[in-house]
């Protein structure tokens, strides 16, 4: 496997424009490739930034999701090279892993590294594994696996089946509903870098299939973890799908029930019932 480390973060817009200028001719195997850097410093205005949008309280430690954002750019990087077999356009994460095995100061110089794996077959195209782990002195206290879906690729011969589900409990007691403003893609965007179009306006998001920009998932994600603070372990393993996306904008209410010293929790649309995210919160 070849080891790439990176001085600076990558440059996010020109990275999508290379994305949609080479989207076409793709296909093949996951490339053998890391993409890493080194002693990477949180920003402070960055981190309260993307804590208002999410709603989680300013704390000096980091959100359980926020390590995600820097690891994204690396990913992004890996998706935009020739070699990489699936489209970054249109893209859609479909399921994240997170298991953050202490709590990480906000002042703690960390080590990101990402790769991609598990190149498989969907019922609607194809999906992969964008793999993310994030050090602390030498240690690792951070590790994530996002899965995104290729609407209408084709996953090469003998690929596994895809596995994108989670399982949770009925959740019929709604805890909360929220208004999602049809500006939240926009905003969650300024401060991840992640500008797929299909999170920014109607009209980009029509482009690729969508009535509507949608949220996107880990912001949803953030949100649910935000309703929860306080309340979540130190060390915790939090495992959620994105079900059916989440046009904007839009109402939904939040469902959580207690399970095994964490949670079961689910996000749906509030008039339809609809299932926008459903998850597993547990000590790890």
């Amino acid at each position: 496997m070849t080891r790439t480390v990176l001085d600076a973060p990558p440059a996010m817009p020109a990275l999508f424009a290379r994305a949609a200028l080479t989207a076409r001719g793709r296909g093949g195997d996951l490339p053998d490739t890391r993409l890493a850097r080194l002693g990477v410093e949180v920003d402070p205005a960055s981190l309260a930034a993307y804590s208002r949008v999410c709603g989680f309280p300013l704390a000096d430690s980091l959100p359980v999701t926020y390590p995600h954002l820097l690891a994204f750019p690396l990913q992004v990087a890996l998706m935009t090279e020739r070699e990489f077999p699936l489209a970054l356009p249109g893209l859609v994460h479909v399921r994240n892993q997170v298991d953050q095995l202490r709590p990480i100061g906000a002042g703690e110089a960390l080590d990101v590294e990402v790769w991609a794996e598990r190149l498989a077959a969907h019922v609607r195209g194809a999906t992969v594994d964008l793999c993310a782990s994030v050090a602390a002195g030498g240690a690792e206290v951070w590790r994530s696996r996002s899965t995104y879906l290729a609407r209408g690729a084709t996953a090469p011969e003998g690929a596994p089946d895809a596995d994108v589900g989670v399982s949770v409990g009925a959740l019929d007691r709604v805890s909360a509903q929220w208004r999602v403003p049809g500006d939240t893609g926009r905003r969650y965007a300024a401060v991840s870098g992640d500008v797929n179009p299909i999170h920014l306006t109607g009209v980009t998001a029509k482009a690729f299939g969508f009535k509507r920009a949608i949220a996107h998932g880990m912001w949803l994600k953030g949100r649910t973890l935000a309703a929860l603070a306080g309340r979540l372990p130190d060390a915790v393993s939090v495992d959620v799908a994105f079900r059916k996306p989440l046009l904007l904008p839009g109402t939904v209410t939040l469902s959580t029930e207690p399970v095994e010293g964490g949670w079961d929790v689910a996000v749906r649309n509030a008039k339809a019932g609809t299932e926008h995210l459903l998850g597993t919160i547990r000590p790890s």
